[in-house]
This record gives C-alpha cells, sequence and structure tokens, in this order.
C-alpha cells in the first residue's frame, strides 16, 4: 500500500503490447525480435514522442506510456495503430507486428521515473479487450475526446476487468470514422448478403424474411468463385442504419447486397440491389413480384443473377432439394430460427423440436428439415439434459436421412459428420466433414465442426488454421468459433494467447471458463485458474475429469492427457 503522503498525478496511460508475441517468437525468435526493435527505433519511440509522451516501462513486447494530454495520448494511439498497418503492408500475416492498445486517465503514483496504482492498472486492463491493431478506452478518457478526434467511438458496456472491483464502461475506438485497420479484400469476388427488410404489415413474416435471407447466403455461398461472409455476421447489422461503406470495411468485402420483402396473401415482391462499396453505385437491381409457390425458384434466380455480375457464366453446383410447400418451408425456418437463438433453454429447444417435426409430417422429403432437427435434438440431449424418445429415430438415423434426400447440401454432411464423430465413426465423419467443405468452401460453421474433429485426432495446426479460415468468413461470429480458437491454442501449448482469446467478451461464458482454468494452471497462475474452475463447477456441479474423459471422442491419447493435466492442475474434480 502506498504511503499517505506518496506522491500523485492525474495521468494519461497508454498501454501497449505486441498481439500473440509468443507465437512469433516460437516461429523465428530472431526475426521477431529484429522486427520489433526495428518498429520501436524507427517509428514507434519517435511517434510518442512526438505527442509528448514518455515509455516510461517496457517489458519485453509491452510497454507503458504516460502523456500529460489525453487527447494527444489517444491521438499517438491511431497514430502507431496506422502507421503500424502501413509498416505492415506486404509482410506475411504470421509475420506482422500487430500492438494491442488501451488509453486511461486516472490518479498515478510516482516512485522516480515510474508509475503506479490503478491508473496505470486500467489501462493495462483495457489493452487486454483490444483487439489486434485496435484500441479500447475509458469512460472518462471518451468524455475528454470524443468531439475533439475524427473517429468512431463504439460503447462496449460495463466490462469486469482482473482485479478491479467494478465493472468499467469502455469504448472501441474506430479510426477516422471507420473499423479499425480492415480486412484485406480477399482474392476472388467478395459480397456479404444483409438482413432483408421486412415490408409485410405482418411481423409474423419476419421469420420468412429472415429465412429468405440465410437460403440466398447458403445458396450463393456454394459458387467456389466466390468469398461470401457467413449468416452470423451479417445479423449482427440487422436492424441497424446501413453505412455500405463501414459495414463493407468491417467485414472485408468489396461487394454488399441488400433488399427487402413484402408477403401478403399468396404473393411476394423483393427488392433486390447489388452494391460496389469501393466503386459506388449499383451493379445490379432489380425487383421481383412472384405466386408465393414460386419463392424457391426466385432464390435460384437471384442467386444466379448475383453470381453472374460478380463472376460471370459459371458451371451451377449441383442443386439443392426444396421443401415442396411454402407451409413446411415456414415451419422449418420458425424452428431453425428458435433453436438457434434459444440455445440452452429446455422450453424453446422443444418448441423447435416440434415445429421441425410439423415441418417433416408436411414434406417427408424436405431435408433441410430432417438435419435441423437431428442438431436440435442432439442439443437438447447434450445441453438441456431433455430426453429424447428413441421411437422417433436416433439423432443418427434423422442426419443420414438428410444426406441421402439431398447430397448437394453442405450443412447436411456437415452435421452428419458431426454426430457420426459422436459415435466414435471417425473415418466416415472425416470423410463428411471433407465433404462438406468442397460442397460449400464458404462453410464456416462447418469449418469449426470439422477442427473439433481434428483437434480431438491430435492435428492441432490444422485444426486453428479452419478456426481462422472460418473467423474470416465470419468476422463476427457466435462464441463458440473463439472457444474453439481458444482450444486449439492450448492445445498447441500457446497458454497466453489461450486465455486473451478464451477471455474475449465475445466468448467468455460458462463452457469457456474450463478451457481458460486449464490454460492458467499451465502457466503457474494457480490461484486464478482455481477461480475459474470454480465458477465453471457452479453452472456445471455434476463435471468430473474422468466423466469428460470418457465421454470426449479423442483419437489421441497425448491431446487428451494434455486437456486432463491442466484441469487437475486447475483443481477441476477427478
Amino acid at each position: 500500500m502506498a504511503e499517505p503522503d506518496a506522491q500523485r498525478r492525474l495521468a494519461a496511460i497508454l498501454a501497449a503490447d505486441v498481439a500473440g508475441y509468443s507465437r512469433l517468437t516460437e516461429a523465428d525468435e530472431e526475426r521477431t525480435v529484429g522486427a520489433l526493435k526495428r518498429h520501436l527505433g524507427e517509428f514507434f519511440e519517435p511517434t510518442v514522442a512526438k505527442h509528448g509522451g514518455r515509455i516510461f516501462k517496457a517489458m519485453g513486447d509491452g510497454f507503458l506510456l504516460e502523456f500529460a494530454s489525453v487527447l494527444n495520448a489517444v491521438r499517438c494511439a491511431i497514430e502507431i495503430q496506422e502507421g503500424m498497418a502501413a509498416r505492415n503492408t506486404g509482410v506475411p500475416e504470421r509475420e506482422r507486428i500487430v500492438f494491442r492498445i488501451g488509453v486511461n486517465l486516472g490518479d498515478v503514483i510516482v516512485e522516480g521515473a515510474d508509475l503506479h496504482g490503478d491508473g496505470v492498472n486500467l489501462a493495462a486492463r483495457l489493452e487486454g479487450l483490444a483487439d489486434p491493431g485496435g484500441i479500447c478506452i475509458s469512460a472518462n478518457v471518451y468524455d475528454q475526446v470524443r468531439r475533439r478526434i475524427p473517429a468512431r467511438f463504439e460503447d462496449m458496456g460495463p466490462q469486469t476487468l482482473k482485479n478491479i472491483s467494478e465493472p468499467l464502461q469502455v469504448f472501441r475506438v474506430h479510426m477516422d470514422g471507420e473499423a479499425p485497420l480492415a480486412l484485406p479484400l480477399p482474392d476472388k469476388p467478395s459480397i456479404a448478403v444483409l438482413p432483408f427488410t421486412n415490408m409485410s404489415s405482418d411481423a409474423e413474416y419476419e421469420h420468412f424474411v429472415d429465412g429468405l435471407t440465410e437460403d440466398l447466403i447458403t445458396d450463393i455461398s456454394r459458387n467456389p468463385g466466390l468469398f461470401v461472409i457467413a449468416r452470423n455476421s451479417v445479423f449482427a447489422y440487422k436492424g441497424k442504419p446501413t453505412d455500405v461503406r463501414r459495414i463493407a470495411r468491417e467485414l472485408g468485402v468489396r461487394y454488399l447486397l441488400e433488399g427487402s420483402a413484402r408477403r401478403a396473401g399468396g404473393r411476394v415482391r423483393i427488392n433486390v440491389q447489388l452494391i460496389d462499396s469501393i466503386g459506388g453505385g449499383h451493379v445490379w437491381a432489380e425487383r421481383f413480384d412472384r405466386e408465393l409457390d414460386d419463392i424457391f425458384d426466385l432464390q435460384d434466380e437471384v442467386t444466379a443473377r448475383v453470381v453472374e455480375a460478380l463472376v460471370g457464366q459459371l458451371v451451377a453446383p449441383p442443386p439443392r432439394r426444396r421443401a415442396s410447400s411454402v407451409q413446411a418451408y415456414d415451419l422449418c425456418v420458425r424452428g431453425r430460427a428458435l433453436a438457434d437463438s434459444s440455445f440452452g433453454s429446455a422450453d424453446a429447444m422443444r418448441e423447435a423440436m416440434v415445429l421441425l417435426e410439423q415441418a417433416i409430417d408436411l414434406d417427408p422429403g424436405y431435408a433441410e428439415a430432417y438435419r435441423c432437427l437431428a442438431l436440435t435434438r442432439n442439443d437438447a440431449w447434450t445441453h438441456c439434459n431433455i430426453p429424447i424418445d428413441p421411437a422417433r429415430g436416433t439423432v443418427l438415423d434423422l442426419a443420414e436421412r438428410a444426406v441421402t434426400l439431398d447430397p448437394n447440401d453442405s450443412s447436411c454432411h456437415s452435421t452428419f459428420a458431426l454426430l457420426l464423430d459422436y459415435a466414435g465413426q471417425w473415418d466416415a465423419a472425416r470423410r463428411e466433414h471433407e465433404l462438406a467443405l468442397a460442397l460449400d468452401p464458404n462453410n464456416a460453421d462447418a469449418m469449426v465442426m470439422y477442427s473439433d474433429f481434428l483437434l480431438f485426432a491430435g492435428e492441432h495446426g490444422k485444426a486453428e488454421g479452419l478456426v481462422l479460415r472460418a473467423l474470416r468468413i465470419n468476422p463476427l461470429p457466435a462464441a463458440w468459433y473463439f472457444m474453439a480458437q481458444g482450444k486449439a491454442e492450448y492445445a498447441l501449448r500457446r497458454y497466453d494467447d489461450a486465455i486473451k482469446t478464451l477471455r474475449n467478451p465475445a466468448t467468455y461464458r460458462t463452457a469457456s471458463r474450463r478451457y481458460l482454468a486449464a490454460s492458467l494452471a499451465q502457466l503457474g497462475q494457480i490461484e486464478e485458474a482455481r477461480r475459474e474452475a470454480a465458477l465453471y463447477m457452479a453452472s456445471n456441479p455434476r463435471f468430473t475429469i474422468g466423466h469428460w474423459s470418457s465421454a470426449t471422442e479423442f483419437r489421441d491419447a497425448a491431446t487428451k492427457a494434455h486437456f486432463v493435466e491442466g484441469y487437475r492442475l486447475a483443481g477441476l474434480p477427478e
């Protein structure tokens, strides 16, 4: 504790560290250390000096800086990130030096040239929340700079930070009013299909319009000549103002497809426009007014027009098997949406299963309904402890039926692969995983499902590679993507990276705490590991290492032993 008469002052503190430094040095320590020294001497240190700052502590790949002006601190942070982006141009991604930065304004304790106290600690915690190439600031910094810097500030809400008693309001800085460090455009034409707007007077048709968007994404993504952003990322923009350039930049695509749908009686009207976010203007726009029963032909037509506009005439992929009726389609879309949005809710999962069973009763040849029912039943049993009546058929039977009905549907094969994996039919599961990605090279969910299979087989590097590919296609994913990334980093013994990934607010939840506890324990942070293990056990009181070990389908004994070792070190029960 500091003495009562310790010297104090108010200061703006900037904390920066190199993202993935352990991985970089493990790959090539000499190259990484040399590159960091060059960046520091040629750019980082002169930029800090220009803005009136000083580095008061350097810790290998981490730096603490003091500024008398909070405005100068944020301006320096932005210049560092933009300058490093330019310096990394042409450098292979695996070799880039990329900083995370946090900025706080607070009271500090002065000890010679060094500074201590909550003002410094909070800056370091903010840096840990920042994305690679990004900046996070506290609310008091935001209040000082929000009208004085040409940037957009995203409110991340109150964040619980390590060893900080109260949640802290945090803001993410998007430089020049746009997303920091836009994702580089892929080599092939890239597109995101934004959620269509429901123009119907009946709000009940919202699920129909969402289903239409999802099916268009699926259909367009099956074309190997295109790079297509996944569903989860585009639905993050639903109901929000459309800023074409900003959305395209944040998702790392050139083209956006947006539209609206009005369903009334037995007809449907769809307006669609394909926008070039770089060249400006509309590449193609059209209105379709059709009988509702023609909706599936209409989806095919819109898909063909988009593909033709972006890459010309291609050999169309084999057609998917559609529902035979709009009623069955409606039931399936509602069931699928309910299961996705209410994951873990027993009542919602039961309702979703009823809807999907009704879709199958109406259309016994509807592959998508069988696939969704198989996945929902599996999740209901696995995560909600809902007993499944075996007379209705096992989940594996349902998934196999979906594949038989529609052998051209990537997601049917991916779901079947997942359930084959649970059943221990690993050779068959691998074939189905690979077929799923051959049918749809943009199927990000299938990539992450396959990554788990590869992880358990001991193919850790390949597992991580698939997750990283999936995160590019789905840059705003569901939490389980980051959990898969954290597991792969743990398996690769990159515990620092795993901890940062698993502490990401997007994924830090019950299931991730087990892997986080193991990662902390492997670094010798036993007390903190046991706190995370206790939080995990509070929600999973029946967990034991023995049951998990026997129930998890590992094909590689060394990988299983590595996870068991981490759980034991963290104090999880035998």
